[in-house]
């Protein structure tokens, strides 16, 4: 297949959720969230989505109508639920893709990972990040010269290396152009139940006035996103409790909070789902009446991530374990998407 080829778009739109940096624009019918739907639509820009994983990103884009043209992800099993979902198989590896074999485009999203810089201080421009993703990352920037960047990473991404990996990612942006945001949100601000803190870098390549989204005054909890009817195998077993026990009892005669952490229906949030959490789901148990806790479902997975109820979950339970495990959550990008669709509108 010809990367050439424009993707099609997915055929799904579902509506976003406005956020509240303009507190007087408030809603109070579906018009006129519709109304705020059209005035801040990205329809007409095309993006591509990089690190793709199973597309979180790429869905809250999909819902302000911009248009998908390339796609990257290494990962065989994300590459299937990604396909399933919005109906072409990304590219896989993206160091191996030329820039000048992607379809132009105006939006760049990527959901990079955190790497140190060996080389950072050199000074010799983006080639200081050269052995590291991010380097694709700017030598594709460099080479189309999109209008906006959006990237995500942890929140640990800030101090790591003591600093010197978010500054040189921070200049390396700038040399090539762009005027850079950066902040770290909170899942749990948007409408989610879950306590995900991640850092989000915004960069446009002609001065805008942008700003982050602020939290939604309405919370949920836990209970918001839980089935009600489990089977039994989500259940752990007796020697998968016991050891949990054992476990934080040892943490706590160390002094430290390490071990499992329980929830119920009633609980605002849980702590951050990992990508690990299909071994043993100690960092998010339910708990049962008469019962030992459970894990989440799949399906709870991803709506603790924000995703859509009918968002297509193809993999075994390990691999969507992993896959939700490693996204986004939705919401937090439909804000931050929704807020970039108003800086353009005013340019």
């Amino acid at each position: 297949m010809s990367i050439q080829k424009t993707l099609k778009k997915s055929d799904k739109f579902l509506i976003a959720i406005p956020s509240q940096t303009e507190m007087f624009e408030k809603y109070t019918t579906k018009e006129r969230l519709a109304q705020m739907q059209q005035k801040y639509s990205l329809e007409g820009y095309k993006f591509i989505d990089l690190f793709a994983g199973i597309g979180g990103i790429r869905t809250a884009f999909d819902r302000l109508k911009a248009e998908c043209v390339f796609a990257s992800e290494w990962d065989k099993h994300s590459q299937i639920t990604y396909e399933a979902n919005f109906k072409h198989k990304p590219f896989g590896d993206i160091t191996k893709i030329a820039a000048q074999e992607i379809p132009a485009f105006d939006i760049l999203l990527a959901g990079f990972p955190c790497q140190p810089f060996s080389n950072a201080g050199h000074k010799k421009g983006f080639e200081d990040t050269r052995g590291t993703l991010f380097f694709d990352i700017c030598r594709i920037v460099e080479f189309h010269k999109p209008q906006v960047l959006l990237l995500e990473n942890v929140k640990g991404f800030k101090s790591h290396d003591k600093g010197k990996t978010f500054a040189t990612v921070k200049k390396t942006l700038e040399n090539l152009g762009y005027h850079v945001h950066a902040q770290i949100l909170n899942s749990k601000d948007f409408g989610v139940p879950q306590n995900r803190e991640r850092i989000y870098i915004v960069a446009f390549k002609d001065f805008v006035k942008f700003n982050f989204p602020l939290p939604l005054e309405k919370r949920v909890n836990l209970g918001s996103i839980m089935e009600k009817e489990v089977l039994d195998k989500y259940t752990i077993s007796d020697k998968i409790w016991q050891g949990h026990q054992r476990r934080k009892l040892e943490h706590q005669k160390k002094g430290n909070g390490f071990g499992y952490s329980i929830f119920n229906e009633n609980s605002p949030y849980t702590s951050t789902i990992s990508a690990r959490y299909y071994k043993d789901g100690s960092e998010i148990l339910i708990e049962q009446k008469n019962k030992n806790p459970r894990k989440l479902t799949p399906r709870e997975a991803a709506r603790l991530q924000g995703f859509p109820e009918d968002f297509i979950i193809s993999a075994s339970n390990v691999q969507a374990y992993k896959q939700f495990g490693n996204s986004v959550s939705v919401p937090v990008l439909e804000a931050i998407a929704l807020e970039i669709g108003k800086s353009l509108a005013k340019k």
